[in-house]
């Protein structure tokens, strides 16, 4: 009887102390990932001064006065829209750039195929 309760114990203790040490290390993977990416932090930089210039552009538009319909349609013909012009313009999915997209349709099917061995 006494060895099934110094077991139990020594059991909760260690799940205990297990399950805070996978919280404590869950909690601060997300740091170390920061610091793992990319191999260089001109990428960081560059897209840390690209937003910044977009927030800059957005604190302006939204401090002056309503642009009129000409004036926003004269903007947006610059890029994406008024405030964010062509930033980032080529890493967006659009149709001239994913023509050989599978789509999720097809994604599925795929899968669902390789499951059953169906194809």
């Amino acid at each position: 009887m006494n060895f099934r309760r110094l077991f139990a114990t020594i059991t909760r203790s260690v799940t205990a102390i297990a399950l805070c040490l996978t919280l404590a290390f869950s909690h601060a993977s997300p740091s170390l990932a920061v610091s793992s990416y990319g191999s260089s932090n001109s990428a960081k930089t560059e897209a840390t001064d690209q937003l910044t210039g977009i927030q800059k552009q957005t604190d302006r538009v939204a401090a002056s006065a309503p642009l009129n319909r000409e004036q926003t349609q004269a903007r947006s013909q610059k890029g994406l829209n008024e405030v964010q012009a062509d930033a980032d313009k080529d890493k967006m999915y659009r149709p001239s750039n994913s023509q050989d997209a599978t789509t999720v349709k097809e994604q599925v099917e795929d899968f669902l195929g390789n499951i059953t061995g169906g194809n």
